[in-house]
């Protein structure tokens, strides 16, 4: 496997995926997978985030235990991004947070930014980029793009469905940054959509199909 690439393979992943694929799932049964899914990924790509022994007291004495001290920006890119947002934040309450708009042009399916706030001093950060769907890669590589022109350098990125273009295209222009995901789909059809995907995810998130 590539060493940018790690594939999810855990079975509740793959269950949550299968409801979201799903074209009967209702926007409310597509949140909650969307969550589920979200959540077991965050976790993954979370486990090598740096973490310090410290000892705290139990009802019966002390323990031995370990806390993360690294500051964790999580990095949503609109609007889709924003349903992962609550889960990965569920599981780390004190993760600083930054958005990034991207608009995809129809035509062209190049991205332009329409808005970007970062939070400041990232140098030491340990970055989370959410992004529920690397087709092209053309919105994640500019995304990533101004998350290092902020001074990032440990990045990270989960993806609920990616296509081979996409993956392709971030291990050419950040191989650093390593990908979570659980599937990478057949193609991309004509309109530059994963096949077979699950749709449009901000779409069926929120019912504005």
């Amino acid at each position: 496997m590539r060493v940018s690439l790690k594939l999810v393979d855990h079975p509740l992943v793959h269950d949550a995926l299968a409801e979201l694929r799903d074209a009967r799932t209702a926007p409310p049964a597509f949140r909650r997978a969307a969550n589920r899914i979200s959540v077991l990924l965050a976790a993954e790509a979370l486990r090598d985030v740096p973490a310090s022994p410290a000892v705290v007291t139990t009802p019966l004495g002390p323990a031995d235990g370990r806390v993360v001290q690294t500051d964790v920006v999580v990095v949503p890119v609109l609007r889709a991004g924003l349903g992962m947002l609550d889960a990965v934040l569920e599981l780390l309450p004190s993760a600083r947070v930054g958005h990034i708009g991207l608009q995809r042009d129809e035509a062209t399916a190049i991205a332009s930014r329409y808005y970007s706030k970062l939070p400041p001093k990232m140098a030491e950060s340990f970055v989370l980029m959410i992004d529920p769907m690397l087709a092209t890669g053309g919105s994640a590589a500019a995304a990533i793009d101004l998350i290092k022109a902020a001074g990032a350098r440990t990045i990270r990125m989960i993806c609920i469905v990616s296509a081979p273009d996409g993956v392709a295209l971030l291990e050419k222009q950040h191989p650093d940054v390593v990908i979570y995901t659980p599937v990478i789909d057949r193609e991309l059809n004509l309109h530059k959509f994963i096949v077979p995907g699950l749709g449009d995810f901000g779409d069926r998130l929120y019912g504005t199909v």
